[in-house]
């Protein structure tokens, strides 16, 4: 299944891939022409923002194949495997030449200590890195974080203005504010064709119409979803046990691949690297600093910052949404904050009824697991499953 031959030959797909597949192509157009990037590590630096500056926001990912010959010197073997291979970009000159500048939001306990890395690194000279800024979000839902929060914002606001060399003003950062709402209307659209009764849009392709858009322009990329979209609803419908993903984020679509050439479809996910990233939008009747708050504190809980009766409550709301008939917990090694969850998750997906596997403490890249193959496919060609 994965991706198949209607989506590949789908021109607006086909694009989408292309970007997908070649993610610094869009970046190194921007800087040719004089323009700025800011690349983000961590999903809560608020494209907005970064877009009402006049620059082009793109995510970090990692190269699996790339050498960890400069992390190795600087970062502990135990932090997360695929932060890991982040960390290797950014300091081996990759980002140098790719952006101009590198936010980094707390959204995970790891990136927090890659900044303090990263800002000690800068401060001695040791490697090209890129200016570089910290959000400090609070993700608690309190009144008082709210107001901590406004003050982040206010802080980046600033800092964008300072890069960029010129004045936001609130006119600019509601229409991105409005930009970002469409792109995230039109991928919550494509999204009801993974969730539906007939399911026409496989996980793989879900990944790569959602991962495009964090290396290329919003208004292209949401053109391109629903030019998708409208095409995807002629496709061949997809059949085979619906599956929720969660616990580490997927920035590349092997796991996905290798879940669905076993039979069953990825229906639904809750990293970054999917669902999460457009599950809220931008109140157009709110101040903006309190709009942009509001988006990104009060977004689904992640499983870094929640407790864990969040999480469980978050897991069965996605589920049910998704009408997900099984669920993968897929967690690397060195992960720990997603295996706290796993315990009362899994309790309440079997009071629910909802058969669940664990795969913890995975290696990166996922083909360095050769053992994962063959224990997908007992889970999910298991009897729970195919006769539950």
């Amino acid at each position: 299944m994965a991706i198949r031959k209607c989506a590949r030959e789908d021109p607006a797909f086909s694009r989408l891939l292309q970007v997908y597949e070649h993610r610094e192509q869009t970046a190194q157009a921007w800087r040719s022409a004089g323009k700025k990037v800011v690349a983000k590590l961590g999903f809560d630096v608020p494209d907005e923002m970064v877009i009402a500056a006049g620059m082009l926001p793109v995510q970090v990912y990692a190269d699996p194949d790339q050498s960890l010959e400069k992390t190795d010197t600087y970062l502990e073997f135990a932090f997360d495997p695929l932060v890991r291979h982040q960390f290797e970009k950014i300091v081996d000159g990759t980002y140098q030449t790719q952006a101009d500048f590198l936010a980094i939001s707390n959204s995970t306990d790891v990136v927090i200590r890659v900044f303090l890395y990263l800002r000690e690194m800068r401060r001695q000279g040791l490697e090209q890195i890129p200016p570089v800024t910290f959000l400090d979000w609070l993700f608690t839902r309190h009144r008082l974080y709210q107001q901590r929060n406004e003050l982040t914002v206010q802080m980046f606001w600033q800092q964008l203005e300072q890069w960029s060399g010129q004045p936001i003003t609130e006119a600019a950062l509601r229409e991105a504010m409005h930009l970002c709402n469409e792109n995230r209307q039109a991928l919550r659209t494509m999204q009801a064709l993974r969730r539906g009764e007939t399911v026409r849009i496989t996980g793989c392709e879900a990944l790569v119409i959602i991962g495009a858009g964090f290396f290329m322009e919003k208004q292209e990329h949401t053109a391109l979803v629903r030019q998708v979209t409208a095409a995807a609803q002629q496709w061949d419908p997809v059949s085979g046990v619906r599956v929720f993903l969660t616990g580490s984020a997927q920035e590349d679509t092997q796991l996905y691949q290798m879940i669905e050439e076993l039979g069953a479809v990825v229906v639904g996910e809750d990293h970054d690297w999917g669902d999460r990233s457009f599950d809220r939008d931008c109140n157009p009747d709110y101040p903006v600093v309190r709009s942009l708050v509001d988006r990104y504190m009060l977004r689904e809980f992640s499983a870094k910052k929640a407790f864990v009766s969040q999480r469980v409550d978050a897991l069965l709301r996605q589920v049910a949404d998704s009408n997900a008939q099984a669920v993968l917990f897929y967690n690397h090694i060195y992960e720990e904050a997603a295996s706290w969850d796993y315990p009362s998750q899994a309790a309440a997906l079997r009071n629910a009824g909802i058969p669940s596997a664990s795969f913890a403490k995975m290696y990166y890249p996922v083909t360095a697991n050769p053992e994962l193959p063959d224990a997908l496919k007992k889970f999910l060609q298991g009897e729970a499953i195919c006769h539950g």
